[in-house]
């Protein structure tokens, strides 16, 4: 589902469409971008603090979902990190 939804973002970046949060976001620039990172990232950590397991599921989609759109800012496939952490996990 990772790899769908980072191939939505890459499409809608090369194939604006009208009304698109993705697209708006993409064209807002990375600043932006690396903000709603940031707020979503405390937003975890509050639902995680409090807030129940459903609101925690929601706000860990809407982290990754922005972490997807910085990547696609960067032409970065989440392959990347995939492999990293492959690589991390073989490491003694």
């Amino acid at each position: 589902m990772i790899d769908e939804l980072y191939d939505i973002i890459l499409d809608r970046k090369n194939n604006p469409v009208e009304g698109s949060y993705t697209v708006k976001l993409l064209s807002s620039g990375e600043d932006e971008i690396l903000k709603k990172v940031g707020e979503e990232a405390i937003e975890v950590i509050l639902a995680a603090k409090g807030q129940g397991n459903q609101r925690l599921v929601e706000e860990t989609a809407d982290l990754l979902y922005h972490l997807l759109v910085l990547l696609a800012r960067r032409d970065l496939p989440p392959s990347e990190v995939w492999a990293e952490l492959r690589g991390r996990h073989s490491r003694p």
